[in-house]
């Protein structure tokens, strides 16, 4: 008997165990946290931001300036190339306004038979644009011219003379600043009486035809303004003409007007 029961007392113990506490050992059940009652923030003072040295505060983007609308862009956008394009073409509507205000001044020296002869002239004129290149226009003209002659034997003799002219000009913008100006001008002129030896005895008027024709070269000053130096021939050169060549003549150009 004893020998039968030992193998069963040892099958009996190597059985497995559940892990089962004894009653009334269980952990109880997890109850809710209870819920906090909300704070009353009425009289409390807002968190004011403390700033720290070295420290850089947060910026805020900028907004985009908007476009401006203009009366060449009413939507105020800009296409590329078209604000080069708009300030080419004001400088070129500067520079060649139809109406311009064209100031010359000459002047000449040149002897004849010993007689030797100093002529200052200035001529203001209105000049037109008839294209940015063809010009026309009216002016006015004054010259004085100074004779004098000197004797070796004697006291030298000298006499002046004054002339006053209209006339009519033309100009042609041939290649860059280089240009063609012609004119022809009708003149009220003094001339100087001499005698048998060419010496001035007095002064006559009379009036005298005077065609010019030269080339002359144009320098910007600004777009409104430019300076020019001609050089005129006179195809009435003669003892009696009021513009002995060559004509050197140094002009001025405003432009006026839109």
């Amino acid at each position: 008997m004893v020998a039968l029961l030992a193998p069963g007392r040892s099958l009996a113990q190597d059985k497995p165990v559940l892990n089962t506490a004894p009653p009334g050992t269980r952990p109880a059940p997890a109850q809710p946290a209870p819920a906090r009652p909300p704070v009353d923030t009425t009289n409390v003072a807002p968190t004011i931001p403390v700033y720290t040295p070295g420290t850089a505060p947060a910026t805020q983007p900028t907004p985009a300036a908007l476009p401006t609308p203009t009366s060449d862009s009413p939507s105020g956008l800009e296409l590329p190339g078209r604000e080069q394009a708009r300030k080419a073409a004001q400088q070129h509507a500067d520079q060649y306004t139809k109406l311009f205000v064209y100031s010359g001044i000459g002047l000449g020296y040149s002897s004849y038979y010993g007689l030797s002869n100093f002529n200052f002239s200035i001529s203001p004129a209105i000049g037109y644009r008839v294209t940015d290149r063809f010009s026309i226009g009216p002016g006015i003209s004054y010259a004085y011219n100074y004779y004098g002659q000197d004797y070796s034997n004697g006291p030298s003799v000298s006499t002046s003379t004054n002339s006053f002219g209209v006339k009519v000009f033309g100009q042609f913008m041939v290649i860059d600043n280089f240009f063609v100006h012609a004119e022809y001008e009708s003149t009220r002129a003094q001339f100087v009486i001499v005698d048998q030896f060419n010496r001035p005895v007095g002064t006559t008027s009379r009036t005298v035809q005077t065609p010019l024709v030269g080339v002359g070269y144009r320098s910007q000053i600004s777009n409104r303004a430019a300076a020019d130096i001609v050089l005129l021939y006179n195809f009435q050169d003669n003892y009696n003409s009021i513009y002995p060549n060559p004509v050197i003549r140094f002009n001025f150009l405003f432009n006026i007007g839109r």
